[in-house]
């Protein structure tokens, strides 16, 4: 199979080779398969990925000491938190890693690391707005109505962006906030981002809020003729919150507790922050690197500058389950 191969079901941690690290991860193994490569050709570690599409901690938590899992990788920010909770990581030092990625992208213990980040930002009409920037907060302003989709309140996106407003604001302004947006929707919230950007080329409304990296897939052609066409109607603005930047979710990864080869695992991480593993990483998905200097692909580069909000992830997670309850309470998707 090469560098990058398959562990075998059932392998104990005490039938793995030194100079291997073995991966389990929910992202595509074609995505990551070209990192994994370049990394054993640096070190001469072998990667053997696991691709586990639902369930990861359970699955690792369920296997307990003997796990063979070394290194787990996740997107977004709330399930690198639900590992930790669930007990399957364990902390590490590593000064690569904490002089690589900012500190309100890592867990203060070491327990996680985000890798890439996507940007929640604006899709506007390139015929019908002119927008230079925006808040989110503006998202509820009046002069909106009609006028904005978005995806399901209760998709992990968005109720991370709820509870920041929430972190940010408190329960009550945030209330306020999305009942606005509510107010403002041109059509029942529902879709994907994607989705987003056909609806305001097809004139059902003039703006949205999507993550960055779909901009990518869609202006590339990896999604088809018609989503490219979607994907220039569209002008990227990067919103700030009106207190702070622009919103973030990430790709991440954590050491799982009981790593057969926890030495190769730190290595994996550590070349994932590397200038040449950024690059590659960030680019494989049209993702933001979370290394500064690093360039991020063209397509991303042109919306500008990327400020990100200095809150910390693990405080907006904090407010997870309150913002999906407060998307209910307002019936944000009815």
């Amino acid at each position: 199979m090469g560098a990058v191969s398959f562990l075998v079901a059932g392998m104990g941690a005490g039938t793995a080779l030194a100079q291997e690290v073995n991966l389990y991860t929910t992202r595509e193994p074609g995505l990551i398969k070209p990192l994994l490569e370049a990394f054993t050709e640096k070190t001469g570690i072998k990667v053997n990925t696991v691709f586990v599409k639902d369930g990861l901690g359970e699955r690792v938590a369920a296997e307990g000491q003997n796990s063979p899992a070394d290194v787990l990788m996740v997107v977004d920010f709330g399930n690198l938190i639900d590992l930790v909770d669930r007990n399957v990581t364990q902390p590490i030092q590593s000064k690569v890693l904490e002089d690589a990625i900012p500190a309100n992208l890592r867990d203060k213990d070491g327990n996680w690391f985000a890798l890439t980040m996507r940007a929640r930002v604006l899709y506007a009409s390139k015929d019908r707005t002119n927008i230079d920037a925006f808040t989110y907060e503006e998202l509820a302003d009046p002069k909106w109505k009609g006028k904005v989709c978005i995806r399901s309140g209760q998709h992990p996106y968005n109720t991370a962006l709820i509870a920041t407003i929430i972190a940010k604001d408190g329960p009550e302004r945030a209330e306020e906030w999305l009942k606005g947006v509510k107010a403002n929707l041109a059509r029942k919230a529902g879709g994907g981002d994607r989705e987003v950007a056909r609806d305001i080329l097809g004139g059902i409304c003039d703006i949205g809020i999507g993550n960055s990296y779909y901009v990518g897939l869609m202006r590339s052609g990896a999604g088809g003729p018609d989503q490219q066409k979607w994907g220039e109607a569209i002008k990227v603005v990067l919103p700030t919150f009106a207190n702070g930047g622009t919103h973030v979710n990430v790709s991440g990864a954590a050491i799982a507790k009981n790593a057969p080869h926890k030495e190769e695992a730190i290595k994996l991480l550590e070349f994932l922050v590397s200038d040449e593993g950024q690059e590659l990483y960030a680019k494989a998905n049209f993702e933001y690197p979370v290394k500064a200097g690093v360039k991020a692909d063209p397509i991303i580069a042109s919306f500008g500058e990327l400020k990100v909000d200095p809150s910390l992830l693990t405080d907006i997670a904090k407010h997870r389950k309150a913002a999906s309850q407060l998307a209910d309470k307002v019936g944000f998707d009815n």
